[in-house]
């Protein structure tokens, strides 16, 4: 019998063309996956930059590298910036993941003032291995981490007190090694301090949905409206799922200019030439699998201000007015709690959640005058 005829082939014929057909198309995306791996590769030497002067040359006794310590049997790793390695130690605690990608696009200038160590914490970024298990990553661990760099930076360096700087849910951690071990620092940061989490995103959903009815988004006020954030049923997985594309539409996420998390974060972490292909790899899977989001839940109920308020050295808060991330009121209201030597509160009115990042001229003002003067001058609460 006479083969069926489609469209002018016989069906075994049509068969063999459609096969041809897809294979062809997949040869293509393979080549082009290849060619973006190629691509990617070739972006990703894993070097910082030098730190140079205005006419493109390193300058003499300053220090960038990428480098690793044993820290409490783990292997961790951190980018250290100084234009003069003589300068004071600032010890740096990302929160949800880590930023030293950022600076390319948002230099903050801290490495004119200080030895900057953009610590990559254990389960987080280069510090990322498959091999700790999550159940290790625990607050108290991350504490006795940043006591032991803190301890190993102080004698690589000659120095006898460091700077500790936490960002967001660094904030958790570094808060509270400072208040243990006041005796290896010469102050705490803290920017966009965490003080009652669980109430921090009560407050974002609210206010997100009031400004989403406001502009007419459907789409988010049924989103958030579907999701409620309360101080006795907590935060609902559907919250999360939307929270940081909200947040980042209104301006109220990373920074006030950042509009989506893809463009913002995602593109400019695979575009840092100081990192390898593999340690961007497991930038994100330290972002989706461990490191400081681990934490999230312990994060979230605790409230700080009934948990650690006495300090026996100065206390700084740099908080964004637009921040819903780590709400600003918040950390106001905890920081009127703390007992300390010397405290500062600082408030920057055109930033979102990263102030260093947003007007970093203000906070290197605030450092240079304030910080490392060991007084309060220029706070707007004392």
């Amino acid at each position: 019998m006479a083969d069926q005829v489609v469209t002018g082939l016989s069906i075994p014929s049509f068969i063999r063309t459609a096969g041809r057909m897809m294979g062809i198309g997949i040869a293509v995306v393979l080549a082009g996956l290849l060619s973006l791996v190629g691509v990617l590769a070739l972006l990703s030497p894993g070097k910082p930059k030098p730190i140079q002067d205005e006419n493109g040359r390193p300058v003499v006794g300053s220090l960038s590298e990428k480098t690793f310590v044993t820290i409490n049997s783990v292997n961790q790793g951190m980018f250290i910036q100084s234009r003069d390695a003589r300068n004071p130690i600032l010890l740096y605690l990302h929160g949800g993941m880590p930023e030293y990608f950022l600076t390319e696009k948002y230099p903050t200038g801290l490495e004119n003032d200080f030895t900057v160590v953009w610590w990559e914490q254990r389960g987080s970024g280069l510090s990322y291995s498959p091999d700790i298990p999550p159940d290790t990553i625990t607050v108290e661990q991350l504490i006795a981490d940043t006591l032991a760099l803190t301890d190993h930076l102080r004698q690589r360096f000659g120095q006898e007190r460091i700077y500790l700087m936490g960002h967001s849910g660094g904030t958790f951690i570094g808060i509270q090694a400072a208040a243990r071990a006041p005796e290896r620092y010469h102050a705490y940061i803290g920017v966009a301090q965490m003080a009652h989490q669980l109430k921090s995103e009560q407050l974002a959903h609210d206010y997100m949905l009031e400004q989403f009815k406001a502009n007419g988004n459907r789409v988010m006020v049924r989103k958030l409206g579907a999701a409620p954030v309360t101080m006795t049923d907590g935060i609902p997985a559907a919250y999360l799922q939307v929270r940081d594309q909200a947040m980042h539409l209104l301006g109220i996420g990373t920074t006030r200019d950042m509009k989506s998390v893809i463009t913002g974060i995602l593109l400019p972490s695979w575009l840092s030439r100081a990192y390898t292909l593999g340690e961007k790899v497991n930038l994100w899977r330290g972002k989706a699998q461990g490191g400081v989001s681990i934490l999230f839940e312990t994060m979230q109920r605790a409230d700080l201000s009934q948990q650690v308020t006495e300090f026996h050295l100065p206390v700084y808060f740099l908080s964004g007015l637009y921040d819903y991330t780590c709400n600003y009121t918040l950390a106001k209201d905890y920081f009127e709690q703390i007992i300390a030597p010397v405290k500062g509160f600082y408030m920057f009115e055109e930033s979102a959640h990263s102030p260093m990042f947003e007007e970093s001229q203000k906070v290197q003002r605030i450092l240079r005058e304030d910080i490392l003067a060991g007084t309060n001058h220029l706070a707007d609460v004392k």
